[in-house]
């Protein structure tokens, strides 16, 4: 009997092998399945955490429909990026960050009305043209709910992890449970949770109270088997410096805000420093 063919050994099912980035060792994504819980302010200012703990750290902002990274990390109006070889982006630098996101291609204004296939097809451009030079790891920041986005950077491009973050309120809880599920059936390891607005502290009083529920983060860690990576409080001055483009990690580096995320960060940084080294994580440096 004639042996099959490799074709035939693999199979219609055969699973195909994920890409990985060129440029980046460590891809790593920011979820929540959930909008407004700031997960784009977790993931700028951990991405500049991660900066100061040495490494150098990439941006992609995923949400298509709404991106928020541009005016978090400070980018001028009408920043576009420049090309290579009519082909490649070049990533916009920010705080000394690689960045890039939809909205350096789009009119603020004007909303983006695209179906699934082609916003998934925008997000493997934004990950494989793109010159990422020689990170350590690239921060996506991903859109609410389990999706096209997620679906495609999941089953297409090797991830080391993803991190989620949520609001101790139980409705939030309800939706990131739900992150959580779809990223282990992807096989995708998580990093941990961070809780963010876990407690507010009263300006004029000083008074603290837990005012969308106490320790939802921690129940759902426990309940998960998953690190509670951090709690953040909800604070005027973490939105105040998102909205001015310079997050706070950069603007008020002593705060208690900024210090949580510097611990954070040097726990993802452990983290990455644990997982299997092979010459395929070996960075790429981009020569122009």
């Amino acid at each position: 009997m004639q042996e099959p063919s490799n074709q035939s050994k693999q199979g219609a099912g055969a699973v195909k092998p994920k890409i990985r980035v060129p440029g980046v060792r460590h891809l790593i994504a920011v979820a929540s399945g959930k909008g407004g819980v700031g997960k784009s302010t977790t993931t700028a200012n951990l991405a500049l955490a991660l900066k100061a703990q040495g490494l150098r750290v990439g941006v992609l902002d995923a949400d298509i429909y709404g991106p928020s990274q541009p005016l978090i990390l400070g980018v001028p109006e009408n920043t576009k990026p420049d090309t290579h070889e009519n082909k490649y982006f070049i990533p916009v630098e920010a705080h000394g960050l690689q960045l890039m996101s939809m909205g350096f291609l789009s009119d603020p204004a004007t909303p983006v009305v695209w179906r699934g296939p082609m916003i998934a097809s925008a997000l493997s451009q934004f990950l494989n043209q793109t010159r990422w030079n020689d990170l350590d790891c690239l921060l996506v920041d991903m859109p609410p709910g389990t999706g096209d986005i997620q679906l495609t950077l999941t089953q297409k491009f090797q991830l080391s992890g993803h991190i989620v973050v949520t609001t101790p309120q139980d409705i939030a809880l309800l939706d990131v449970s739900k992150a959580i599920e779809m990223f282990d059936k992807m096989k995708v390891h998580c990093f941990g949770i961070v809780e963010n607005m876990s407690t507010h502290t009263c300006s004029a009083c000083g008074h603290e109270e837990a005012i969308f529920g106490e320790l939802g983060g921690q129940a759902l860690a426990k309940e998960r088997d998953i690190e509670l990576l951090g709690a953040l409080p909800l604070s005027l001055s973490v939105r105040q410096q998102s909205d001015a483009g310079e997050p706070i990690v950069v603007a008020q580096p002593e705060s208690l805000e900024s210090v949580r995320y510097i611990e954070m960060a040097a726990k993802l940084n452990d983290k990455l420093k644990a997982l299997p080294q092979d010459a395929e994580h070996n960075n790429v440096i981009v020569k122009l």
